[in-house]
């Protein structure tokens, strides 16, 4: 099975994602952000590196795909292919920061790997507000992060809501995360715990109805 957590920056996703790998024992896929060798480049000057970024990010998702379609176990991963994609490319074309040739390059190499990909059996959404993205990129101090424009976040954020309830095919389940406090709250994070629950009990109700039939 393939879960994955879905939000903006300073979500919480990543820290979601390792506690769900704890809690559950599923193996996890991160987002290669530290490793990502334009990151830096990119909050200072991002119309000159805005496509290098994105096609970095795009391999390495893509790679995660592959493997994850090989895995025997639960893989829990942090940030799909589909958000990166739809969401941060989307916008940086529409800001500017990459041509229209560019951006169609882009979208024609993504194209090309969703014709052997699939979607995951289930995205978990973490919604927050602007200012609690704000406070939590503030609270980890990423330098890198602490220029990032309000606008710029309003926009991936109006960008999410678009993409989860319009363009977005698959199962998901959406987390309002402002009044959640999932790190240190037992009871909230048992409240996560127990909608993820009745996601994966349904789909595994399908998956065996389907089993029944085709047998």
């Amino acid at each position: 099975m393939h879960i994955v957590i879905a939000g903006n920056i300073g979500s919480g996703k990543t820290t979601l994602t390792k506690m769900l790998v704890r809690h559950y024992g599923w193996e996890p896929r991160m987002e290669s952000v530290i490793e990502n060798p334009y990151l830096k480049d990119y909050y200072s000057d991002m119309e000159r590196w805005s496509l290098n970024l994105e096609v970095y990010f795009l391999k390495e998702r893509f790679r995660d795909l592959l493997d994850i379609a090989k895995a025997k176990t639960t893989i829990v991963q942090d940030r799909s292919i589909f958000e990166g994609v739809y969401i941060f490319a989307a916008n940086n074309h529409d800001m500017g920061n990459m041509s229209d040739r560019d951006f169609n390059t882009y979208m024609g190499l993504f194209e090309s790997m969703m014709m052997i990909a699939k979607k995951p059996d289930l995205m978990v959404y973490l919604r927050s507000s602007v200012p609690h993205l704000v406070d939590h990129i503030h609270k980890r101090g990423r330098d890198y992060e602490q220029n990032i424009q309000l606008d710029y976040l309003n926009n991936l954020n109006t960008r999410y809501e678009d993409f989860i309830n319009k363009k977005y095919k698959g199962r998901v389940l959406t987390i309002d995360a402002d009044n959640l406090d999932f790190l240190y709250s037992r009871a909230d994070f048992a409240f996560i715990i127990k909608q993820i629950d009745a996601q994966l009990a349904d789909i595994r109700n399908i998956d065996n109805s389907l089993f029944s039939t085709v047998r």
